[in-house]
């Protein structure tokens, strides 16, 4: 399909290219790529084996995402501001929901809504010069796009208080050493290790990747024994596929398996 304000690369191994395309405007987020945003990622809720991994960047050495668009924001009414809001409220849960792992490939300054895509993602690889922040209080507002739930359940209560109440931002440096960046790279090596470990998931059974990737992600949420009751569920429904069959016989027979998602 033909977008905007984004660009969308479907390679054969299963591996699904997402680009933050506006780089005139330090790929900031305007209403045209928060809804080609959301129309991506929901289209995976519906049909979870159109991927198997997905990565997500932006265009550019300079930034992965300004945040929203302020110029376009510039004279709306309460009315519209919030109408638009709701574009970006809805594409963060449909990122969070997305049952396809999704790896954020942070290749520039991640600021604001910017970062809240970034920390709504499964794990982030960084440049090296790469910059974070939530800067959401120099403007008169609060992050709304998830920053406050997920930045302080990657890095914890008090560390994501300061760097929200100051707005000031950290290196990729400091985002790896708080839990928030899992590696950080070169510049120009930054998408190809990003796509080198989004084509080893893209390369497992997918029907266990995304049971998980849920195992994980909801499992965190509750006590332990709910969360391991809710792992054996997990585990249950990879048992009866033929995904799993495949991979003991490829294990016994020396080979790769290959998996088709069944």
């Amino acid at each position: 399909m033909t977008y905007e304000a984004i660009a969308v690369e479907e390679h054969d191994d299963g591996l699904l290219l997402v680009t933050l395309d506006r780089p005139e405007a330090a790929n900031a987020t305007n209403t045209v790529m928060g809804r080609e945003l959301l129309e991506v990622f929901e289209r995976f809720s519906l049909i979870p084996g159109a991927a198997r991994c997905i990565v997500l960047t932006g265009r550019g050495e300079k930034a992965f995402c300004a945040g929203g668009d302020l110029k376009e924001r510039k004279g709306m009414s309460d009315a519209q501001w919030q109408a638009q809001h709701l574009v970006f409220e809805r594409l963060i849960r449909a990122i969070l929901a997305c049952p396809v792992p999704v790896i954020a490939a942070v290749n520039g300054a991640a600021f604001a809504g910017g970062c809240e895509i970034a920390a709504a993602a499964d794990f982030i690889y960084a440049a090296r010069h790469a910059r974070f922040a939530l800067t959401e209080v120099t403007l008169g507002l609060i992050p709304g796009a998830g920053g406050t739930q997920n930045l302080a359940r990657a890095i914890g209560e008090r560390r994501a208080k300061e760097v929200i109440l100051t707005g000031q931002p950290f290196s990729a440096e400091e985002a790896q050493a708080w839990g928030f960046v899992n590696r950080i790279a070169e510049a120009g090596e930054l998408l190809t290790l990003a796509m080198e470990t989004g084509r080893r998931i893209a390369g497992n059974a997918p029907i266990a990747v995304r049971q998980a990737k849920q195992a994980v992600g909801r499992g965190i949420q509750m006590s332990i024994w709910d969360g391991l009751a809710f792992e054996i569920e997990a585990y249950n429904r990879c048992v009866p596929t033929e995904d799993r069959r495949e991979g003991v016989l490829a294990f016994n027979e020396k080979r790769r398996p290959a998996f088709r998602g069944l």
